[in-house]
């Protein structure tokens, strides 16, 4: 472990390579899982205030759903997280152009309609965040419909934390980043 102010970064998100390939997964991530994607506190607030401006960019299947259900839910272990459509199926905030999902969310903040990118959880993916009362483990979650962005990532060579960089920057800063970046080229 790697540990930098308040979190401590598994050696794997140094040494693993990783690179989204989205054309190969077609954004399998937003589409399966077990539940939602996780949001924290803050986030409940800000997806009540910019669900209007991203309702057009969402699937009607996920619009009845947040209609039905809100605008994100408990999960079996009591944290928050967006819904899923059908029961564990694709997040509700997918928008799915040319075969591929992607997040509806995403897609107001590139076209300017909202200031917030998407949720954190989603924008560090493959990387998963415990916490803890006094500290933050970052661990890498390996999954199977990740294959291919494994090997995308070992042909270019990138770390999964520097894939990750403009995500990591918005939740921790540039200086924790330069921490890591600094720390992970002494190993």
């Amino acid at each position: 472990m790697i540990e930098i102010q308040h979190t401590l970064v598994h050696e794997d998100l140094v040494n693993e390579q990783f690179i989204c390939h989205l054309e190969k997964c077609k954004g399998a991530c937003c589409i399966e899982g077990d539940s939602g994607a996780p949001l924290n506190f803050e986030e409940l607030a800000i997806l009540d205030k910019i669900y209007d401006s991203v309702k057009p960019y969402m699937t009607d299947k996920g619009v009845y759903t947040v209609e039905k259900i809100g605008r994100y839910v408990k999960d079996f272990e009591g944290d928050y997280t967006t819904p899923c459509v059908d029961e564990n199926k694709e997040c509700v905030y997918v928008n799915v152009e040319q075969g591929i999902a992607k997040c509806a969310i995403e897609k107001a903040y590139e076209e300017g309609k909202i200031d917030w990118k998407k949720p954190v959880s989603c924008h560090l993916y493959p990387i998963r965040i415990t916490q803890y009362p006094d500290f933050e483990v970052l661990s890498y979650d390996r999954w199977h419909i990740c294959h291919d962005a494994c090997s995308f990532g070992a042909q270019h060579q990138l770390p999964v934390f520097r894939f990750l960089k403009d995500a990591l920057i918005r939740k921790y800063g540039e200086l924790w980043f330069n921490e890591l970046e600094q720390k992970a080229t002494m190993k």
